[in-house]
């Protein structure tokens, strides 16, 4: 049994196809879902989803966005998303060292609750690369 999965921007449609599994990382922490998965529908935190195809693993980062799960179909509506073989390792590194340092002389608590959010966004892409799930059937 597979589940139709689609994850769609504002402005693109990033996946759309039949997969194993997916974990994903909600507001209330990470959930998989298998087929014949309860219906439900959560919001998605900024964070890595972890995708199974026919025993291969791909990530994705998310960031942020709802979830609607029912009847073996997921749909993952994000304010951005990028396949893992889609992040460029050094243009990744290179951002997160700048959040980084953002946050560390961030200014008040607007700048640094923005400073946080770019930093997690940032961690969440190198996360996505070098994600690499267990292999099960």
């Amino acid at each position: 049994m597979t589940l139709n999965l689609r994850v769609l921007s504002p402005n693109r449609v990033i996946w759309d196809s039949e997969v194993k599994e997916i974990i994903l990382s909600t507001n209330s922490g990470q959930i998989g879902v298998l087929p014949n998965h309860a219906s439900l529908v959560a919001a998605v935190d900024i964070g890595v989803m972890k995708i199974r195809l026919n025993g291969q693993w791909s990530t994705m980062a998310l960031m942020g966005g709802f979830a609607k799960i029912d009847n073996d179909r997921i749909t993952v509506l994000v304010n951005n998303a990028e396949r893992d073989v889609d992040i460029d390792l050094k243009e990744a590194q290179e951002t997160f060292k700048v959040a980084k340092a953002d946050l560390a002389r961030a200014e008040g608590k607007r700048q640094a609750i923005e400073a946080d959010v770019a930093l997690k966004r940032a961690r969440t892409r190198l996360e996505a690369i070098s994600a690499s799930p267990p292999v099960s059937n």
